[in-house]
């Protein structure tokens, strides 16, 4: 990709650089070229007044004195001079610096470098007494660059012009070098870091600090990193909780069996109820596991129908009044008496306000305040469930509703639960087109807050 990335912009500074010296080239010969035309038709305008001098300071017309005029002349410039009366004088020749005169019987002068376009006009020289002689000037329409000053100067802007074009192309392979050199270096370095999280290596991260596209790209991949690694300890955690989760039981069951078998124990009505606790804690712990994979899958179906929320929060707390009573809670639920109600899978959403509740008891001290607020709009249904209590962290906040995750790490099932309840609680709102947030003051209070949209849209495949 470098050497690429190289020659492209190698290739871009060539063209650029062809382009610009062209230009240059092709502007500069045509001001230089208008620029010298300009100056000989100054120097053909005042032609009749230096032979008009040159007449008089003579008293005729003196070959020398013309053959000096000549050399003056524009390159490729033909001036045939006549008398009043149409009596040929002399022929000036800027191109070969002679004259002609007709006495001498010698013929018209053309000049040694192809003309292709002349332009022709006739001058008067006047002297004190009147018309001194007529002029017939030929002279080439665009200035021809013959003067050896004329090509020297044009030589040398030319040197000069191939010079700065070698330093610029120079200057542009060095700049094209370290660019490409210097783009690529980091995308190297998100290659290999890349290679090193796909061999595992979950702790890799790339230090960049530049704030272009490249920075941002490291920043991304940082950020996936993260939750890469985040997951995977999450996996981590979800094998070990599992396994703590079916162990706790089992091994309380086989030691009841064994008891029974070794006679320390009789299969009493109080020692084969413990047994059924145990196993319905793990048909529990099935089931929740069920249902949030098949809701993480997408294939929890609905069964929607109107659900009376004032009804089913009443059957919730119903069902937790023993609890509520053994740890001498205060619970509140605040509704109008008016029933309301909302589209949704009663099933469903009995096991979310059950697992919001039974979550607000288990994180409520002795003697503390549960409060379940119920409120509607003309299109959502709001339900509030506070506690006071422990709280939960800042740090803990983002991560409460990832499966088996569990604010506290010392907690067992019996003081926190199987750590899914809240994910199947965001699952089954997200379910019902709604939503459900968390605020926290820790060391006091815990509000949940779920909003439901009276009627959910069903799309149609």
């Amino acid at each position: 990709m470098r050497k690429k990335l190289f020659l492209s912009t190698l290739i871009i500074v060539l063209i650029t650089l062809t382009f610009s010296m062209l230009s240059v080239h092709l502007v500069f010969q045509q001001q230089f070229t208008d620029y010298l035309t300009k100056t000989n038709e100054t120097i053909l305008e005042e032609l009749p007044s230096r032979l008009s001098a040159l007449y008089l300071s003579k008293g005729t017309w003196d070959p020398a004195a013309l053959d000096q005029v000549s050399q003056s002349l524009p390159v490729g410039t033909i001036v045939t001079l006549t008398d009043p009366n149409g009596k040929f004088i002399a022929t000036l020749n800027s191109s070969r610096g002679s004259m002609m005169h007709g006495r001498a019987g010698m013929g018209m002068g053309m000049p040694s470098s192809p003309i292709t376009k002349l332009k022709t006009k006739t001058i008067t020289v006047s002297g004190p007494l009147g018309t001194l002689a007529t002029a017939l000037v030929r002279y080439p329409a665009t200035a021809q660059i013959f003067n050896p000053q004329d090509v020297l100067f044009q030589s040398s802007v030319f040197r000069f012009l191939l010079l700065a074009g070698g330093l610029a192309l120079l200057f542009g392979i060095i700049l094209s070098y370290f660019t490409s050199r210097r783009l690529v270096a980091p995308l190297k370095r998100l290659m290999q870091a890349a290679e090193r999280i796909g061999q595992g290596h979950l702790d890799e991260r790339v230090s960049l600090r530049s704030k272009d596209e490249v920075g941002q790209l490291a920043n991304a991949f940082n950020a996936m990193a993260d939750n890469l690694d985040r997951q995977e300890n999450l996996r981590k955690q979800f094998t070990a909780d599992i396994a703590h989760e079916l162990r706790t039981p089992l091994t309380s069951i086989k030691s009841y069996i064994e008891a029974f078998q070794d006679g320390v124990l009789p299969a009493d009505q109080e020692n084969l109820s413990s047994i059924h606790e145990e196993i319905d804690r793990l048909v529990d712990l099935s089931s929740d596991l069920k249902d949030l994979n098949v809701a993480e899958m997408g294939a929890l179906k609905l069964s929607l129908e109107p659900v009376n929320l004032n009804h089913l929060l009443e059957k919730v707390i119903h069902s937790l009044h023993p609890l509520i009573q053994e740890k001498e809670l205060t619970l509140n639920l605040n509704a109008q008496e008016e029933p309301m109600t909302t589209s949704g899978d009663e099933r469903l959403l009995t096991r979310l306000f059950y697992n919001l509740v039974h979550n607000a008891y288990q994180y409520t001290e002795n003697g503390g305040l549960v409060s379940v607020t119920l409120t509607q709009t003309s299109n959502v249904t709001e339900v509030r469930i506070l506690n006071t209590g422990i709280g939960i962290s800042e740090e803990d906040l983002p991560f409460i509703f990832e499966r088996f995750y569990r604010t506290d790490k010392s907690r067992t099932r019996e003081t926190g639960g199987t750590g899914i309840g809240l994910a199947l609680v965001h699952q089954i709102t997200a379910l019902h087109q709604g939503t459900i947030t968390v605020q926290s003051k820790f060391g006091q209070e815990t509000e949940f807050i779920v909003k439901l949209p009276k009627e959910i849209k069903v799309s149609e495949d």
